[in-house]
């Protein structure tokens, strides 16, 4: 353990030192195939010609200046992102957090412009995660996020996803909006039904309140598509952007229509780092190889062909798994055993998994994975479990 890092992180013993494709190098020697790729990062996989050559060039003439001119890769990034969304504005950050602070402010700031300036609080939803500052931990509502921190950060009101008339019964006149991630990743990967977005986009019509979609883990072609949203009919008047976007790259946007961004004049809302000509390289060579035809309709057939395959090991080892539940290639595998046990066992099996809320871990393999790379997760998956199997009948012995 590093004495000088603060221990924030429960590390697991093991550096990796190089990448290439779907699997990284340790500093063993070791090779192991990542199916968490960085937490929904590294939608290019690792040392992609496209991304490394991008990054290089920019890097060799102008990595930062500030927001108080104009960069080039910042205008042909946003019109691109607006392009292929419904959004007309965008704002560059470096996170998902900070995407989600500037959505929460660009929504408060929306009532205000309006004439009401009571109308700040945004209802959020049950196993909702937002991100790690003061304001997001209050939006996520979860204890153990916020436990030790103080008194939490008023303007959220949280309700049970999916239940629409606790939903109606919290709307009142302070309330600014709604913010909801079409599918909860850190939450135990769970897709938010149709139904119940549409709803939320009806009653903010009715009241003239904002919805706002957190895509940080589902955007930029995880599901299949562009942005969630547009695979379930649904559109946002705000949706925020991170993870993948850069392919690796810090980096977080905040898309929104005119209407809402009106009020965000100049002095409003700022960053230092935020779409820096680095980061626009990064994202705009991600979007070169996500937008190319055909790229996302890939990811949508890989992801059902995935989610077959593990529905046949979750039936071949009843006492490890429960279901398999998830979009494109954002999955989740239900466990009947510890979650902390089952990613012990992949990596023993040299392959990376990612735990998510409550009882169920994650796969977020590299956009570009093949057939090959599958087979070699669902071998791997297949190892662990039986290592899960012998430990569960030796301790009934």
């Amino acid at each position: 353990m590093s004495k000088a890092i603060l221990p924030t992180y429960a590390r697991t013993d093991i550096s990796f030192v190089a990448g290439d494709g779907v699997h990284l190098r340790a500093n063993t020697g070791e090779i192991y195939l990542d199916f968490g790729a960085g937490i929904a990062v590294n939608a290019l996989g690792h040392n992609h010609p496209i991304l490394v050559q991008a990054i290089q060039s920019q890097a060799a003439s102008l990595m930062h200046v500030s927001n108080l001119y104009q960069i080039e890769g910042q205008e042909r990034l946003a019109r691109r992102l607006c392009a292929h969304s419904f959004a007309d504005k965008v704002f560059f950050a470096n996170s998902g957090a900070e995407a989600n602070e500037c959505a929460v402010k660009m929504a408060r700031r929306y009532q205000a412009h309006k004439g009401c300036p009571e109308r700040f609080r945004i209802i959020t939803f049950s196993g909702a995660f937002h991100g790690r500052t003061l304001a997001m931990i209050a939006a996520g509502g979860q204890e153990k996020h916020l436990q030790g921190f103080g008194p939490k950060v008023d303007g959220f009101d949280q309700v049970p996803v999916g239940d629409i008339e606790a939903l109606k019964n919290c709307i009142g006149p302070e309330t600014a909006g709604f913010m909801i991630e079409p599918i909860q990743g850190e939450g135990g990967v769970n897709p938010i039904e149709p139904t119940f977005l549409l709803a939320l986009r009806d009653l903010a019509d009715k009241d003239d309140l904002v919805l706002i979609f957190d895509e940080v883990q589902t955007g930029v072609g995880r599901t299949g598509y562009f942005y969630a949203y547009q695979g379930v009919g649904v559109t946002p008047d705000i949706l925020t952007s991170a993870k993948g976007l850069g392919g690796g790259f810090p980096i977080g946007a905040c898309l929104a229509t005119d209407k809402m961004a009106a009020p965000m004049v100049a002095g409003t809302h700022g960053s230092t780092f935020g779409g820096n000509p680095l980061a626009m390289a990064a994202a705009n060579a991600v979007l070169d190889v996500v937008l190319e035809p055909g790229f996302l309709e890939q990811v949508q057939e890989k992801g059902l062909v995935f989610k077959q395959k593990l529905a046949g090991v979750i039936d071949e080892f009843p006492s490890v798994f429960e279901l398999v539940r998830g979009q494109g290639l954002l999955l989740g595998i239900k466990m009947k055993v510890p979650p902390a046990d089952m990613v012990g066992a992949c990596f023993e099996e040299k392959l990376l998994v990612v735990p998510a809320g409550g009882d169920v871990v994650r796969l977020l393999p590299p956009l570009i994975a093949t057939a090959d790379d599958f087979d070699e997760a669902i071998a791997s998956l297949e190892r662990a479990a039986k290592r899960l199997v012998a430990r569960q009948e030796e301790l009934q012995i």
